[in-house]
């Protein structure tokens, strides 16, 4: 009877593996994000910027990128030039290509490659004007950037999470899951887009009074529903 302890591992291996070798009914469905960035979200100005050399390497030569930095005016900061002093946090939607065995994948993995150490992460509940409501993984990390001088430690808010053509979640494991579902029972693939936001928080240089986590925390998480509220189709989102 030993033999049944080692074999439900390699099936549970094979079921996991055998999603690559369905047949596939029709064309890909895409998913509900509007990869096309507005100029504004809520109060924060976009402004466009290309994907990274390292993203376009590691990804599919069909992946899509939707990237920005979005800056926001602080009340009463100035520069010494009488200039507005922005919050500023980067966006990044990646949109998987057609081939689902090299496309995006939690940033976590990432990350690391990136300068940042993460400390903790958890699942929050972002609320949207529409009154819908869903999951975004909560990253803190410390990221160290490297300059001529010398490197720099800054704390990082990240939020994340994934659209499909009907679903949304925060979590890997629960996407492919459902591939595999979609598959087995629809007759369909979904194309993913990763939606990613970040900002530092802290005693930051060219801030004047120190950006606190819970300041960081409430305007990352307003510009993730704002967002959401205007990119995602939510009449094809399920409740």
């Amino acid at each position: 009877m030993k033999y049944r302890f080692w074999l439900l591992p390699v099936i549970f291996s094979g079921a996991l593996g055998s999603i690559y070798f369905l047949p596939k009914a029709g064309e890909v469905a895409g998913s509900a994000v509007n990869m096309e960035l507005p100029g504004v979200v809520s109060n924060w100005l976009l402004k466009n910027v290309p994907p990274s050399e390292v993203e376009i390497k590691v990804l599919g030569a069909d992946t899509q990128f939707s990237k920005a930095i979005c800056q926001s005016p602080r009340p009463g900061e100035f520069t010494i030039d009488g200039l507005r002093i922005p919050d500023e946090l980067n966006l990044s939607v990646v949109l998987s290509g057609y081939d689902l065995n090299n496309s995006i994948h939690r940033p976590e993995r990432c990350m690391p490659a990136q300068g940042h150490n993460i400390l903790s992460s958890k699942d929050v509940v972002v609320k949207v004007s529409n009154g819908r409501e869903f999951k975004a993984k909560r990253l803190v990390s410390v990221q160290t950037l490297a300059t001529k001088e010398k490197s720099i430690e800054l704390n990082c808010l990240t939020y994340y999470f994934f659209v499909g053509n009907d679903q949304i979640t925060n979590d890997h494991l629960d996407r492919t899951f459902i591939d595999m579902k979609d598959r087995l029972l629809r007759g369909m693939d979904q194309r993913w887009a990763y939606v990613s936001t970040s900002m530092w928080y802290g005693n930051l240089p060219w801030i004047e009074a120190g950006i606190s986590e819970e300041e960081a925390d409430r305007k990352l998480k307003d510009f993730v529903a704002g967002f959401s509220a205007r990119q995602i189709n939510w009449d094809k989102i399920l409740p």
